[in-house]
């Protein structure tokens, strides 16, 4: 049987994770064996952590409305809190998200307190025991 040469496919095949991992620190960037068992686990936590950013930016966004919205309420010029501010808004079907609305309250207040104001002009009456008569 002819021998078969292939350390250069070996070679080939850690290059390619070894630039994966080039940027780790220490021994995991450099050792063999260490290689391939740290891209799986950034890998696994970078599939993770995509979740969780979208967690950590919604709870921004809430404490964000909430803060400027409470700041007002010190003002007395407004009365209103971040749950039934959303209650209210989803009840006159105005289409803002979390998202959009914190942007307005972090880049133009006096917008925010403007839609708070007209939405409490025209209160919504809450229905009690969940809708039954």
């Amino acid at each position: 049987m002819t021998r078969i040469k292939r350390g250069h496919i070996a070679r080939k095949r850690r290059t390619k994770i070894r630039l994966f991992t080039s940027s780790f620190r220490g021994a995991h960037s450099r050792l063999t064996r260490t290689i391939p068992q740290q891209k799986i686990k950034a890998l696994v936590s970078a599939h993770r952590d995509r979740d969780r950013k979208k967690r950590d930016f919604r709870s921004l966004w809430i404490s964000r409305i909430n803060a400027v919205i409470r700041k007002k309420k010190k003002k007395k010029k407004v009365y209103c809190i971040y749950n039934s501010f959303l209650y209210n808004l989803y009840k006159k079907q105005l289409l803002l998200n979390r998202k959009i609305v914190a942007q307005i309250a972090i880049l133009k207040e006096n917008c925010l307190f403007m839609i708070a104001n007209e939405i409490i002009k025209t209160k919504i009456p809450r229905r009690l025991n969940s809708g039954k008569i």
